[in-house]
């Protein structure tokens, strides 16, 4: 079941780029990664759904609501926390929290307290006096504190210790068990690997692809590494693999292609060494920008 569905969804800024005919559909439970270099479309996507600009064309909609049309029912359900955090220098971080609790009905403050004692809120500072990663602290206690079924991260992880990172997946994947679909934008390529369900990647304003964690993990790509004196880089192309570097005493390249006819073609010359190393997930993410530019 699909809790938020973008379809054609275009937004111009001029003769800026924003996004062109973005279609996803992210479902119930998931925790969805969005991926891109900066201006590839990521803030420009999550501001439509959040109904803070508006399209030149397409849809979005949550939980099955227009995204521009029922913005308000839908932000009843919905908690969000920015890449960057704005609040009022002034004002009591208890006070802030009071204020997002009176947007909501049925709020359960024992939840809202042990959000607090989690994430080390320092409810009787002003917000002057906190660092970016306690005011993003705050922030994630706001967008929690109603136990929204829908989440749209931001760079969540940004100006956090790697403690307070641990107990956010902790608490997302918890949240995930109980049918919470989180929507999370993010240049941390570890932690998409690690904790989404799938992931679409955007360049340039428009989706390259979107791909089950387990499809781009099960490609296996490796990183070989030939210590050799001859040149054999044709060789190696015409059996699948891509080049990388080439030195008079060494080529590198990736390869998942058929192993045995890698193993053929080595196999006739006398190596120094061999290196193989499975690619990192972010290195598979990064050959689609490579890809891209060739």
């Amino acid at each position: 079941m699909s809790i938020i569905n973008i379809r054609n969804l275009t937004k111009t800024y001029g003769k800026s780029r924003g996004i062109e005919n973005v279609s996803l559909e992210v479902n119930k439970g998931e925790i969805f990664g969005f991926i891109g270099p900066n201006g590839a479309g990521k803030s420009t996507t999550i501001k439509l759904l959040l109904n803070l600009i508006f399209p030149n064309s397409g849809e979005a909609k949550i939980f099955e609501l227009d995204c521009v049309m029922q913005t308000t029912k839908i932000k009843e359900r919905m908690g969000y926390v920015p890449s960057e955090v704005r609040y009022y220098d002034n004002m009591k971080v208890q006070d802030l929290i009071n204020y997002a609790k009176s947007f909501h009905t049925n709020v359960d403050n024992d939840y809202v307290k042990e959000l607090c004692k989690t994430f080390d809120i320092e409810l009787e500072k002003n917000i002057n006096q906190l660092s970016l990663g306690n005011k993003k602290k705050v922030a994630i206690v706001q967008a929690l504190i109603h136990k929204p079924q829908v989440l749209i991260l931001d760079e969540p992880t940004n100006g956090l210790d790697p403690l307070i990172q641990q107990k956010l997946f902790a608490t997302l994947l918890r949240l995930k068990e109980e049918g919470t679909t989180t929507f999370l934008s993010s240049h941390n390529l570890t932690e998409v690997e690690e904790f989404c369900d799938r992931v679409a990647i955007i360049k340039e304003g428009k989706i390259i692809d979107v791909k089950n964690i387990s499809e781009f993990s099960n490609k296996k790509i490796k990183r070989i590494t030939l210590k050799l004196s001859q040149d054999i880089k044709e060789e190696i192309k015409a059996v699948g693999g891509e080049i990388i570097e080439s030195t008079e005493n060494s080529l590198v390249f990736n390869y998942n292609s058929d192993i045995n006819k890698l193993l053929t073609v080595i196999g006739k010359y006398n190596l120094e060494d061999l290196i193989v190393e499975e690619k990192k997930l972010s290195e598979v993410f990064m050959s689609y920008y490579e890809m891209e530019e060739k």
